[in-house]
């Protein structure tokens, strides 16, 4: 077992080492500013690598309009030695969810998607509960709508089957109570949007996957931005880890994300990351008025601010910046998308395990850059 083990490492340090030979950062140095940030980056991000025991790593940073700073570290695929590069595409887990929402705002601006209509409206067939739940209650996780649970695992979802469309995953959770009156509480629900996603559908007249790739991930310039199929052939796909409680890399456990596309099921790389939060710092794809939308703290019935908009979280760095964030949890991976609207930046984490990073590292990065 130790020469087994004492073998892998060889392979993972070996197979990294070349990799960071390899010319994987695409973009020249502007000025010796950014190549002094550049360097700090990659600093961090071996750090991570480091430190969490990360198989791979993907960062990019863009700001003022553009992509300033691409690169993998560590490996894609241990088994094979592949290294991670920019194209290589992660699982975003609930990063998902923000891709998700700029679909909701589009349907906004070209008014056919009413936020505070009830789902019954697009859904007429999904169970009365005892309050009405509207759209923009499910974005912001305030309609009551459960979150997952160990049963569902064990029940509904064993053996990770396949559901065919939006409308066939809501039969996991439609008919159970909900936790809350709506607007009283917020409570994190992944499948309150596999409801949006069905929503989003019939009010699109379109599947909910082509839906997306026809009107957000095109029209921005989206091309590694995919829905996670599991028996389909995906270029650059990561394998995907896990550690065990010694933790030893392990092969993470199989999953099929078709049951929460919406919230959870999409692949990218760290570019097309950046790129699709650049589209979000100023009007052009939206009009300021739908990026208002997306962004604003939604409130509960009390008046309390739940720092949530359409998917988006709010807050303040602890220097006092402003950041706009999502970060994603999944089998496999790991995500983390943050910008600082104020500073025209944005910068993205992806990593082929769980957990890794959080939030103060993607701030770290932020400052590197700023």
């Amino acid at each position: 077992m130790m020469k087994r083990r004492a073998a892998i490492g060889w392979l993972i340090g070996t197979s990294w080492a070349k990799a960071q030979n390899r010319s994987t950062y695409p973009y020249p140095h502007s000025s010796p500013a950014l190549g002094m940030a550049i360097e700090r980056g990659r600093e961090l991000a071996r750090s991570l690598i480091a430190a969490k025991k990360l198989p791979g790593l993907s960062v990019a940073v863009a700001r003022q309009g553009q992509v300033t700073w691409s690169e993998g570290f560590g490996l894609a695929n241990v088994e094979l030695g592949v290294a991670v590069t920019p194209l290589t595409r992660f699982r975003l887990g609930s990063v998902s969810k923000v891709l998700t929402a700029a679909g909701i705002g589009r349907l906004v601006e070209d008014g056919k998607l009413d936020l505070d209509a009830p789902v019954q409206k697009y859904l007429p067939g999904y169970p009365l509960k005892p309050w009405p739940i509207t759209i923009r209650q499910l974005a912001g996780h305030i309609a009551g709508v459960r979150h997952y649970t160990g049963t569902d695992f064990a029940g509904a979802l064993k053996g990770a089957p396949h559901f065919e469309t939006a409308g066939s995953a809501l039969a996991v959770f439609k008919d159970d109570p909900l936790i809350a009156e709506p607007g009283t509480r917020y409570s994190y629900s992944s499948y309150g949007w596999n409801l949006i996603a069905a929503v989003i559908e019939a009010a699109a007249g379109e599947e909910f996957l082509s839906f997306m790739q026809k009107s957000v991930f095109e029209p921005i310039g989206l091309r590694q931005v995919a829905p996670d199929h599991v028996f389909e052939i995906v270029p650059n796909r990561t394998a995907f880890y896990k550690h065990d409680i010694d933790r030893k890399l392990l092969n993470a456990n199989h999953v099929d994300n078709s049951y929460k596309w919406a919230g959870g099921g999409f692949l990218s790389n760290a570019e097309d990351l950046v790129r699709f939060g650049l589209a979000h710092l100023k009007p052009g794809f939206f009009q300021q008025e739908t990026l208002d939308l997306l962004f604003r703290s939604q409130k509960l019935k009390s008046g309390k601010e739940t720092g949530v908009g359409i998917a988006w979280r709010s807050g303040i760095a602890p220097d006092g910046l402003r950041i706009l964030h999502h970060g994603g949890s999944i089998e496999g991976g790991r995500a983390m998308l943050m910008m600082f609207p104020d500073k025209g930046l944005v910068v993205a984490l992806l990593s082929n395990l769980r957990p890794s990073f959080g939030e103060e590292d993607a701030i770290k990065l932020g400052k590197m850059f700023i």
